[in-house]
């Protein structure tokens, strides 16, 4: 695969995981700064490593999330919320990656996180479930 159809494999699968509408929004906002940045993460997290066949993207979300809490990073933890909802991932799934993350990365990590996904889940409806 040239890296032509790697970046457009890459789109397909951000554009199933992400949804079109933030897609659609991260293409208007790039600009010659950071053009070649999206591009590697199209083409490189998107095209190749969320497309391997060896975990399906649900699972993929919930390694993604956790990792998200483990390094503190609030803002990619909140679009990967959103994206573990679009790839069926249940909130009582998350909620366990995040009692998980309570023992292993600390509770206030864990309790960041809780807090971010309550917020996540209730704009997609399913804080509930």
């Amino acid at each position: 695969m040239d890296e032509r159809e790697r970046h457009e494999q890459g789109t397909r699968m951000r554009r199933q995981v992400l949804g079109d509408e933030h897609v659609d929004r991260a293409e208007a906002a790039k600009n010659s700064f950071d053009e070649e940045f999206q591009d590697l993460i199209t083409r490189h997290a998107w095209g190749e490593l969320w497309t391997r066949p060896g975990l399906a993207p649900p699972t993929r979300s919930l390694l993604t999330i956790g990792l998200m809490v483990a390094l503190n990073h609030g803002e990619e933890l909140r679009l990967h919320l959103r994206a573990a909802a679009n790839n069926g991932v249940t909130p009582a799934e998350i909620r366990e990656v995040l009692m998980h993350c309570a023992v292993y990365c600390g509770l206030p990590a864990a309790n960041a996180a809780f807090r971010a996904a309550k917020e996540v889940l209730n704009v997609a409806g399913k804080a509930g479930q």
